[in-house]
């Protein structure tokens, strides 16, 4: 394989890190390194890769260990536990060292032969460059489907606009990167953090690979908290549509009252309806116990962000020679 030097780095030359999270990938980095390599070594700026080892426990840093003795360019973050996904990229941001930002994941659902126009539309000034799948290969349709119900629904009630059918593969320029990183939030959605500093916005469209192999880490129930990570750390719309609800039930609940009166008092009429009764009342307390959930909800979200503990641990982290070079022509510049 032909690889960058480093000390062909030049000072005015930018970097590129590509930041990959790693969980339980050993048996497909070999090949994702591969492609990668593939893309990278057509480019004319300097790169890096920068592995994040989010807890493996099959051997991944292992690889990623052997991948760095045969690379000048590779990087490995290795963290003390399985953190998740949003505080592994976090922290592949907080140790990159490029001028542009490309997060990827290892599945290779993601092709990286997308990078090059990414590249391009950073250099045409764009500051985050979103990859919108146009089509989900060697996923169910109900996947899809409530995918695309989801990112819809965000769009519509978040404060901050999400393009739709949008994941985590992106190119952050520099300046949006260290606008994430001065962020003190834990509890982390990134696809909105993303767009949240603004600066120039582009989006390219593609489509979407099967995994190569193994099996996707994120199950329904991650999913789903997820979801509602997103939607309470954007938007208060739950809290407002919890009130609209009960406003309206409680406005119900007078007119029928008056109807009751009316009937007793001046018409002289029995009101039967104890099945109705029982109806109501059960209505009633799951309405109240939903919106109780909701108000728990943004309540345990400011319990974790009053605790103020660190976003992720790191066990180890070996810088790549390229990235050690830029820092050094950098220091050098001031």
């Amino acid at each position: 394989m032909n690889l960058p030097a480093p000390r062909r780095l030049r000072r005015t030359q930018p970097l590129l890190s590509v930041v990959v999270p790693v969980f339980n990938e050993a048996a497909i980095l070999p090949e994702f390194f591969k492609k990668i390599s593939v893309t990278l070594n057509t480019l004319d700026i300097a790169t890096e890769i920068i592995f994040v080892d989010d807890g493996s426990d099959d051997g991944s840093s292992e690889v990623v260990a052997r991948l760095g003795e045969k690379d000048t360019r590779v990087a490995s973050v290795k963290l003390s536990r399985n953190f998740g996904k949003e505080a592994a990229m976090t922290a592949g941001l907080a140790h990159a060292q490029g001028d542009a930002i490309v997060l990827i994941d290892a599945d290779l659902q993601d092709p990286p032969e997308e990078i090059p126009r990414m590249l391009a539309a950073w250099q045409n000034g764009g500051d985050v460059v979103a990859m919108q799948r146009r089509h989900r290969a060697g996923e169910s349709w109900l996947k899809r489907a409530s995918a695309s119900a989801f990112y819809r629904l965000f769009a519509k009630i978040s404060d901050t606009p999400v393009p739709v059918d949008t994941g985590d593969f992106r190119l952050l320029s520099r300046r949006v990167v260290d606008v994430l990183l001065a962020l003190p939030e834990r509890q982390r959605y990134m696809k909105a953090l993303f767009v949240w500093p603004g600066f120039k916005q582009v989006v390219l469209r593609y489509d979407r690979d099967a995994r190569v192999g193994g099996e996707s880490k994120f199950n329904w129930i991650k999913l789903i908290g997820l979801a509602m990570d997103g939607i309470t750390s954007f938007s208060a719309a739950p809290l407002r549509l919890a009130t609209i609800v009960g406003s309206f039930l409680s406005l119900t609940a007078f007119v029928f009252a008056l109807i009751v009166i009316v009937k007793t008092l001046l018409l002289g009429e029995t009101v039967p309806g104890y099945p109705s009764l029982i109806v109501c009342m059960l209505m009633l307390g799951g309405v109240q116990l939903l919106a109780i959930g909701l108000l728990g909800e943004y309540v345990g979200r400011l319990y974790i962000e009053a605790k103020q503990r660190p976003l992720y641990v790191v066990e180890n982290f070996r810088a790549s020679q390229i990235s050690r070079l830029a820092s050094e022509l950098k220091n050098e510049a001031r």
